[in-house]
């Protein structure tokens, strides 16, 4: 049985406590992160603006997800070109892409990255300004046609219309028609993401790569601090980046469970690790912290498998490896493509990136992985004015340089 609503006055004073929590951790592993006072400060910010936005919800004057898209959609860009590429906005079976298409003269085909942005299935854009710059330095860069993609988001179009637009987009691009229109060599193409975006990839490439119906293949795929499993949200990088930095245990597992249903009693169970219905116990050995996670990083944690059956009625859907692309088996990872993981320490969704690495490299796909050491979730979203981390261009720079070198 699960607790009703809180009352705003209780949710204030649990905030307030989650706030001195976070900030005294800091206090103890500011020397690991990189600019400590910047990300304190935005990071009290981002807690200050999720506070605001769940008493608006509470006391019922607005949902905590439109509050915080207003905050986001005021930093969207226009398709803006430059000296360099030719930037425009159009559709893909009627889904927005943002096309990226280098100005020099090439007498051979361009490689072709598509990128899906974060934001939990719910926030984002590719017109949000460090993602746009993030996809023309890449066209720029690498000399490769970009797709920026912005498949419908959650609440009001739950999993799994998100993942479906993906592929709608990626299919309809992959046409032989398509790829010669804009100039793209049909064996030179990436799939990339971050965060919520990785998880959208990483579920599409497994698509792509075992259903016979696509002839043309992915050569790669990026995936850039992803969230890959929704099995159990108790591991170690959970537990011990509960409060973040930037994004908290609470928050994100609210935005995540907005993706399937905007019942409440779902959030709870999860909190719990108590949300997996029964009949998905197979799962848990393909999400095994205690197996699939370096040594380094299970220290003295101790590992529980998520608890079932505790959530009437049930959500078999988190049984979908779309959702959970970690909980996929391993005949349908051994044929994904050549992959770039990078991974973050400060980060909830840290042991998702670092255990997909090793069952890649299990099943013989070739994989190359960076761990920020000093790293955070989201800094790619804070590489320009008036927030800018140092951070999120040295990211920047990791996934551009292994997309030169492998694209």
């Amino acid at each position: 049985m699960y607790d009703g609503p809180s009352h705003p006055i209780a949710e204030i004073s649990g905030s307030l406590i989650s706030t001195r929590k976070r900030i005294s951790k800091y206090m103890l592993h500011e020397e690991n992160i990189e600019e400590p006072w910047k990300v304190r400060i935005m990071d009290a910010a981002i807690k200050t603006t999720s506070l605001v936005a769940t008493i608006l919800e509470k006391i019922g004057l607005k949902r905590l997800e439109d509050f915080l898209a207003i905050l986001v959609k005021l930093d969207y860009t226009q398709p803006i070109s430059d000296e360099n590429v030719t930037v425009m906005d159009t559709t893909f079976s009627d889904i927005p892409v943002r096309l990226y298409l280098p100005k020099r003269k090439r007498e051979s085909q361009r490689p072709a990255v598509i990128f899906i942005h974060g934001g939990a299935f719910v926030l984002g854009s590719y017109k949000h300004t460090p993602l746009d710059l993030l996809n023309r330095w890449t066209a720029n860069k690498v000399d490769a046609v970009v797709v920026g993609v912005d498949p419908r988001l959650a609440p009001e179009y739950p999993f799994p219309v998100p993942y479906e637009d993906v592929v709608s987009v990626v299919k309809y691009f992959l046409h032989d028609k398509i790829l010669a229109k804009y100039g793209v060599d049909p064996n030179r193409i990436c799939i990339s993401g971050d965060s919520s975006g990785g998880t959208l990839a990483a579920g599409v490439a497994q698509l792509i790569q075992n259903d016979p119906e696509f002839k043309n293949k992915l050569k790669a795929q990026a995936l850039i601090y992803p969230g890959l499993q929704l099995v159990d949200v108790s591991m170690p990088s959970h537990r011990e980046n509960e409060h973040g930095p930037l994004l908290s245990r609470k928050l994100a597992i609210k935005l995540a469970c907005l993706y399937l249903t905007q019942d409440k009693a779902l959030p709870q169970a999860m909190m719990k690790n108590q949300h997996m219905p029964y009949g998905s116990m197979h799962l848990f050995k393909l999400v095994n912290w205690s197996t699939f996670l370096p040594e380094k990083y299970k220290k003295n944690h101790v590992y529980t498998e998520p608890i079932i059956g505790k959530l009437n009625p049930s959500y078999s859907i988190l049984l979908d490896s779309r959702l959970s692309p970690l909980a996929a088996n391993d005949s349908q990872l051994r044929n994904l493509p050549l992959t770039y993981i990078l991974t973050c320490e400060h980060d909830i969704l840290r042991d998702d990136g670092l255990m997909y690495v090793l069952r890649l490299q299990n099943v013989g796909v070739k994989v190359s992985h960076d761990h920020m050491e000093d790293g955070i979730h989201g800094a790619l979203s804070f590489m320009a004015a008036p927030v800018y981390l140092k951070l999120g261009i040295r990211i920047k720079d990791k996934y551009i340089n292994w997309l030169e070198e492998n694209l």
